[in-house]
């Protein structure tokens, strides 16, 4: 079937490859240029949203924040929701407030077509390998009809509830993991004093506990080499957490938040969100 694909960053790049080989797919990126591994991998290119989901069964967009999800679907002139026919399938799979999830649902209905928010669990090296996790928020209906695309980029699709539930549900993961990090740099940090040897025995002990989960593991791992290399950046992690905070009163969040502020403001923000360790190493 022909599928719109709504941006081709890292992140949707890699999703496209995985669609190309199955269905007839056009994608939209505001530069072309950043669109050209979409394209050589056999994805066709619109030049607006609206020619991109014009005829289209099923529009999915991969963006930065509401900003930009609200310029590639509501535009007024050139937005993918203009473009839509009835009874098609849209899909928000960008980190969204929900306010904006569901601002989008009722654009959509209002064209006659239909809607769901599925943002990911997982960064690029999941995305490669197919194993993203959807957190789908919609009718049970309208995510059974999406379900057989979404796993052909994603390990598996959980229904989090109605519209609007997955992109809540997407910020409290992406919450709790930032906690996480920012918590295991930080007492790395202090426990190892200088001393990697005695952090890196720290860390392998804390990892064989129940206390520590396998994504905290993975990302202590990752301070103590220095991998910092981008998948998750740190910029993304404040946005994610300042969409979390409207969540209701999260003071733990917002001083994490914090925390990632001080890491973006020494200039790591492209960083990997494993960076924020740094601050407690210098």
């Amino acid at each position: 079937m022909k599928v719109c694909f709504l941006g081709a960053g890292a992140m949707g790049t890699l999703m496209i490859e995985r669609l190309v080989g199955e269905h007839d797919v056009v994608v939209f990126n505001r530069t072309k240029a950043r669109a050209a591994a979409a394209l050589d991998a056999g994805a066709r290119w619109a030049a607006t949203p609206r020619e991109a989901a014009a005829g289209a069964q099923v529009v999915i967009s991969m963006v930065r924040d509401d900003e930009a999800s609200r310029s590639v679907w509501l535009d007024a002139d050139d937005g993918a929701v203009c473009g839509l026919g009835a009874g098609a399938l849209a899909i928000e799979s960008s980190t969204v407030t929900p306010g904006h999830a569901s601002v989008l649902d009722q654009a959509v209905r209002l064209a006659g077509a239909r809607f769901i928010d599925a943002p990911v669990v997982g960064s690029t090296p999941q995305a490669r390998a197919g194993a993203l996790v959807f957190l789908a928020g919609g009718s049970a209906d309208d995510i059974a009809t999406a379900r057989p695309l979404l796993e052909l980029m994603g390990a598996d699709v959980l229904r989090a509830g109605d519209v609007g539930e997955g992109s809540a549900l997407k910020l409290i993961v992406n919450a709790l993991f930032a906690s996480q990090v920012a918590l295991v740099g930080e007492l790395l940090g202090a426990a190892g004093a200088g001393d990697a040897v005695r952090a890196e025995r720290f860390l392998e002990l804390l990892s064989s506990l129940p206390v520590m989960s396998p994504a905290a593991a993975v990302a202590g791992r990752m301070i103590l080499a220095r991998d910092h290399a981008p998948r998750f950046p740190i910029e993304l992690v404040v946005k994610d957490l300042r969409y979390a905070s409207s969540l209701g009163d999260v003071p733990l969040v917002q001083a994490v938040r914090e925390r990632f502020v001080q890491a973006r403001e020494r200039g790591w923000g492209r960083e990997h969100i494993t960076a924020v360790g740094k601050l407690s190493s210098e």
